[in-house]
């Protein structure tokens, strides 16, 4: 973990719907929805606890927590039904960074040392269900658990009780309850966070106030507890400036580098964007402030901005809700003027460009075509062209000639391409993953 304290939103998932982390309260809107709005307005990480009662709603809460892993880009935590090593497994695989085990069940204790030596530590963390187990805290980092989760409800625990937490060098997550305010969150959140081994905070929040984490960032900012809101390492003031006191802002996806738009900033919606996660701009039409996505719902929540090299042009990468442009267009730039054809040689838009012929030969079978012919013969004979061509890499590393190997590893990467497309599996699930790792 890093220096600055987390805020985590916590949910309950059962019988594929999401509740408080508790179970007992039904939110109304979808998990992913919840998830994505509260990760995309400030939250750090999801914890997600697992209440199904049978394997067939635990299979269920699994494909949730997928789902959730490939809606949002910040880590998620799982756990609550772990009976078995394989259960841990399920929950990694399913896209958590890290799973946490109930120490309130025995089996759970047992297994901890042997999850933590198969997944690694980190991977591993210790829920306590009350502030009774925190005498036990050190054991269970010798197990293996990297982090601590304690429980709390109306409890605050004394510093001396979160000491011996940190006797055993380890950090500890903290439940902070529901409160009608995020003013009066806050305000437990200051108490938590006094403790220096209290590293962050699981939230429960009302559905209406999933887009309030970042307005709670600030406010503890104010108190002078670090969390992970946006700092501009260049004063505006530094900034040089057009004819009208604004700044141009150039605007990319930040998976694709797709430029989306342009638009211009001046001190006041800069310092907007920077407070709010969401980028504001200077409407020099209508000579006020301009919060994309306010009336479309279309906003732009900051990945990064970068300053060029004269200090007079901003670069933003956001994640971008619907479209950028006012034309309902994912991008304003959609109107080529002059075109010279060339070889891609982006190495993942060429994966995603094969990938789509792929789909396509899937979809609108072509007579003739290797491809159909192996969507045709199925599964085993994709497995076992599969087979032939990393046996044939194999081979081909053996020799002397580079260019061998690179006409292998293409025919495998083909090949494998098939068997995604026919599993169902994308680019961006597998760049997920390995990012995840």
């Amino acid at each position: 973990m890093t220096d600055y304290k987390k805020l985590i939103l916590g949910f309950g998932i059962k019988e594929g719907k999401a509740y408080s982390w508790n179970g007992q309260a039904e939110y109304g809107k979808p998990l992913t929805d919840l998830a994505r709005t509260g990760c995309d307005n400030g939250a750090d990480q999801v914890l997600l606890y697992d209440h199904s009662e049978n394997d067939e709603d635990h299979e269920a809460v699994i494909g949730l927590i997928k789902e959730t892993a490939r809606t949002v880009d910040e880590p998620i935590l799982a756990g609550g039904r772990v009976r078995r090593l394989e259960d841990v497994k399920k929950y990694l695989y399913a896209g958590a960074s890290a799973v946490f085990l109930d120490v309130s069940r025995e089996d759970n204790v047992d297994m901890m040392k042997e999850a933590a030596d198969r997944f690694g530590s980190e991977k591993i963390y210790a829920y306590l269900p009350d502030i009774t187990y925190i005498p036990q805290a050190e054991e269970y980092a010798q197990l293996g658990a990297s982090v601590m989760i304690l429980k709390t409800s109306a409890q605050v625990p004394s510093l001396q009780e979160l000491g011996e937490i940190g006797e055993s060098g380890h950090e500890a997550l903290i439940f902070c309850g529901g409160h009608q305010s995020v003013q009066d969150m806050a305000g437990e959140l200051k108490i938590h966070f006094g403790c220096p081994l209290v590293k962050g905070a699981i939230l429960t929040l009302e559905e209406e106030s999933m887009d309030t984490c970042m307005e709670m960032k600030q406010m503890l900012k104010g108190a002078g507890i670090e969390t992970d809101t946006f700092e501009s390492t260049v004063a505006w003031k530094d900034f040089k400036l057009n004819s009208d006191g604004l700044v141009p802002v150039i605007v990319q996806d930040h998976k694709s580098s797709e430029v989306l738009m342009m638009a211009y900033m001046n001190e006041e919606s800069y310092e907007a964007t920077l407070a709010t996660g969401k980028m504001t701009y200077f409407s020099r039409s209508r000579q006020k402030l301009w919060l994309k996505g306010e009336t479309s719902g279309h906003f732009q929540y900051v990945k990064s901005l970068k300053l060029d090299c004269d200090n007079d042009t901003i670069l933003a990468t956001v994640k971008q809700i619907g479209g950028a442009c006012h034309t309902g267009s994912r991008t304003c730039f959609f109107t080529t003027l002059a075109e010279k054809e060339y070889k891609e040689t982006n190495p993942l838009k060429v994966f995603e460009d094969v990938y789509g012929v792929i789909l396509d030969r899937k979809e609108h079978p072509k007579e003739g075509s290797y491809t159909n012919y192996l969507f045709d013969k199925g599964i085993d004979k994709i497995l076992k062209k599969l087979g032939e061509e990393a046996t044939e890499i194999i081979i081909a590393a053996k020799n002397p000639n580079p260019e061998e190997i690179k006409y292998e590893i293409s025919d495998f990467l083909y090949h494998m391409m098939v068997l995604m497309a026919d599993r169902g599996i994308s680019w961006e699930e597998i760049t997920e993953e390995l990012a995840n790792r």
